[in-house]
């Protein structure tokens, strides 16, 4: 008998995430998975809905074939035919393992870029965020349990913790903090070597609390794009494309990152990152973090972002649902915790302190604070 746990974070995917519906067509994604109970679960949960699910499964490793091996007429058609199956979708779910986070760390930079330009904008950023209802989650193993600095046990009571919270609960505890963000024309953030101000007036600002991410907690819009001025040193350890770094620090004019330097890492491909095209240099979200269950980073930004008291700032391709305009291949959260044991900080609107040291100030944003 499986995990009670495992059902009830599939029914949390099914029916809080996708709300999936008789007639309803989900692809569910499987990426590296060294255990496959969730799937079977979705399958037969979908199934009793009178949904269809259809299921692909991958191994990281002969991905990583493709994107070296490439040549942009197989990429380009390897995406047809991936975006001729989203097309048929009405929801998605992709249920990522992590037998290795590197896996994709010595893909050659043009092969990479190819890849996202070929590949992933069109079938997930133009077809599967904009078309589809959809989440993505990762699932736990002994590989993420080591990134996480626990055992494998203590890692898996901690997974379905920060998964399988009461997201109705926290939809109703974010109120409060949407309403102060519509209303907010600059946000002022200071912290260790960070002090950077930016515009948000006039930009949609959304929750989540279990739609797209599982495990969620953020609330998110963006900056006007040539608003943001000033420096940020983000204290979250990160990886993209397959790369890890560590202490990127960006300096912005006009919106425009104008220098970008990390403690740790390939500062070289930092640059190549934000030369991706033109609309790498600007940012595309800004967003508060707030599970109030998740406090240390583990280098995995679906837990990262949505660390309690935190917030990320992404350059990059900006979401529909808040649009400053932005367009690019890339979407890179990166995230900084205010917390006092991470150096403290200060999030102000408008001049109006909100959070401090990693707390919120007003009493009725306050039920978003770490328990």
């Amino acid at each position: 008998m499986p995990d009670p746990r495992w059902q009830t974070l599939a029914d949390i995917l099914l029916g809080h995430s996708l709300k999936l519906k008789a007639g309803e067509r989900v692809l569910i994604e499987c990426f590296d998975l060294a255990d496959d109970t969730l799937p079977r679960l979705l399958v037969r949960g979908a199934s009793r809905l009178g949904a269809s699910p259809l299921v692909a499964t991958y191994q990281n490793r002969i991905l990583r074939e493709l994107v070296m091996n490439g040549s942009e007429d197989q990429i380009q058609t390897w995406a047809e035919v991936d975006t001729l199956r989203m097309d048929k979708m009405q929801a998605y779910l992709g249920l990522r393992g992590s037998l290795n986070i590197n896996e994709l760390s010595d893909v050659p930079a043009d092969k990479m870029e190819l890849y996202n330009r070929r590949y992933q904008k069109p079938v997930h950023f133009d077809r599967r965020i904009t078309r589809t209802k959809w989440c993505v989650l990762r699932l736990p193993g002994p590989a993420m349990a080591q990134q996480a600095g626990m055992s494998t046990d203590a890692f898996e009571n901690f997974y379905f913790d920060v998964c399988n919270i009461d997201y109705p609960k926290l939809e109703k505890a974010l109120s409060p903090l949407i309403k102060r963000m519509e209303a907010a024309s600059e946000v002022t953030i200071k912290g260790p070597e960070t002090d950077l101000r930016f515009s948000i007036q006039g930009i949609p600002v959304v929750p989540c609390a279990g739609r797209c991410n599982i495990p969620d907690g953020e609330v998110f819009t963006a900056p006007v794009r040539d608003s943001v001025e000033g420096v940020i040193r983000f204290n979250t350890p990160t990886i993209y494309q397959g790369r890890p770094f560590d202490g990127v620090k960006l300096e912005f004019k006009q919106g425009k990152i104008v220098r970008a330097e990390c403690s740790a890492g390939d500062s070289t491909q930092l640059q190549r990152i934000f030369d991706s095209d033109e609309g790498a240099r600007f940012t595309g979200e800004w967003s508060i973090g707030c599970n109030p269950r998740i406090l240390n980073p583990m280098r995995d930004i679906l837990f990262d972002e949505k660390i309690a008291g935190s917030f990320h700032l992404t350059p990059g391709n900006a979401y529909d649902e808040a649009d400053n305009g932005n367009r690019s291949k890339i979407h890179w959260d990166l995230v900084q915790i205010q917390r006092p044991e991470y150096g403290g900080g200060t999030i102000s609107f408008d001049g109006e302190p909100i959070r401090i040291d990693g707390r919120f100030i007003p009493k009725d944003l306050q039920a978003l604070d770490p328990e």
